[in-house]
């Protein structure tokens, strides 16, 4: 407000984008208005057309970027282990069509960089990153953000780093980064200078402000975050029916989501423990079911994608995100993981309660 500069590559915007490229190692960061448009702009600074391989387990935006730009998102299946994709999955969709891999870093987890880097080189594709839930994160020991291509963040408000709005794209190709820059500011090259075609990507100033606040509180909402997962698998350790998912303990992670898979032996399906949690006031997601392939209009445009999907449809069907971050207490977790175990253990006498839509 003082400088009286809001938007147009101001000078906090400048700052939060080093800030970033500094922290994870990479050559250029280009801040934008949010992570769709990044993805968006991304693909088409990369040349992607016709076909590009995604997971349909994954938020909703991963296929709408392709989509919206006229290309077909071709859906290959995740490796039940890690939620990301599964790279033999991947190459038995490849067809002559294809132009590009997107890979998803799911709960900022790491994509299977070196197998899915090799079928890239193997078969002439770009390979790009979603990482919009890995800000933060290591993989190999290196800050996820300097894979592939290009990398795409999310700043969004759910975040637990977040700009109010906005996201970026990392890459170490000056070319690319070049391009990119040009196409986010509607192909301007100077005052009066537009040499491409582009649109309006830009973050302003008010949430690069915000995104370099954040910056400086990371370490702590990593720490919380951390705490919480702790305090989660302490507390359903005794509850082999519910698996929590596991991060790796010799990279960083954000540990920003609390993911249960819900195991068959359980009594009570993931719906039906929704619905327990819900009737007591947790806010619990069944997150990214029931995949892409099967809301619009891919499901309409692609009716035989699910036949491919086998272990997307497992995973989605299983998956509960627990709530976490600096709201939650441990008493709070406590309490949440209590209440899992009962309704586990009561299991066969909750079903004709939660049948009739009481919990």
């Amino acid at each position: 407000l003082d400088r009286r500069w809001f938007s147009n590559a101001g000078p906090v915007v400048k700052e939060f984008e080093q800030r970033i490229q500094q922290l994870l190692g990479v050559r250029h960061c280009i801040a934008m208005c949010n992570g769709t448009v990044a993805l968006e702009i991304a693909i088409r600074a990369l040349g992607l057309k016709d076909e590009v391989i995604v997971p349909s387990y994954t938020f909703i935006a991963t296929a709408h970027a392709l989509q919206w730009q006229g290309i077909t998102p071709v859906f290959a299946d995740i490796d039940p282990a890690t939620h990301n994709l599964d790279p033999r999955a991947v190459e038995a969709r490849i067809t002559p069509r294809t132009t590009g891999i997107i890979g998803v870093h799911l709960w900022g987890r790491p994509c299977a960089t070196g197998a899915l880097q090799a079928i890239a080189d193997r078969h002439g594709l770009a390979l790009m990153y979603d990482a919009s839930h890995a800000f933060g994160c290591t993989h190999g020991g290196q800050r996820i953000g300097r894979f592939g291509r290009a990398e795409v963040f999310s700043f969004h408000a759910t975040k637990f780093l977040h700009t109010f709005e906005g996201g970026a794209v990392t890459t170490n190709d000056d070319e690319l980064a070049a391009r990119i820059r040009l196409m986010k500011n509607f192909g301007f090259a100077g005052y009066d200078n537009v040499v491409h075609v582009g649109a309006n990507g830009k973050m302003p100033e008010i949430c690069a402000a915000m995104g370099l606040t954040g910056l400086e509180s990371m370490d702590d909402f990593m720490a919380v975050n951390r705490r919480n997962h702790a305090l989660y698998r302490e507390g359903l350790a005794a509850v082999p029916e519910l698996q929590l998912i596991r991060y790796a303990e010799t990279e960083t992670g954000n540990y920003q989501y609390v993911v249960v898979e819900v195991q068959p032996s359980c009594p009570l399906s993931r719906d039906d423990l929704i619905r327990v949690l819900h009737a007591e006031n947790v806010l619990a997601r069944k997150y990214f079911w029931p995949g892409c392939h099967n809301m619009e209009p891919y499901r309409t445009l692609y009716p035989d994608a699910g036949r491919h999907l086998p272990a997307t449809a497992l995973v989605a069907d299983r998956v509960i995100v627990l709530p976490t971050g600096t709201a939650m207490q441990e008493d709070d977790i406590r309490t949440l993981t209590r209440l899992l175990a009962f309704a586990v253990a009561q299991g066969a006498g909750l079903k004709p309660l939660l049948a009739g839509g009481a919990a």
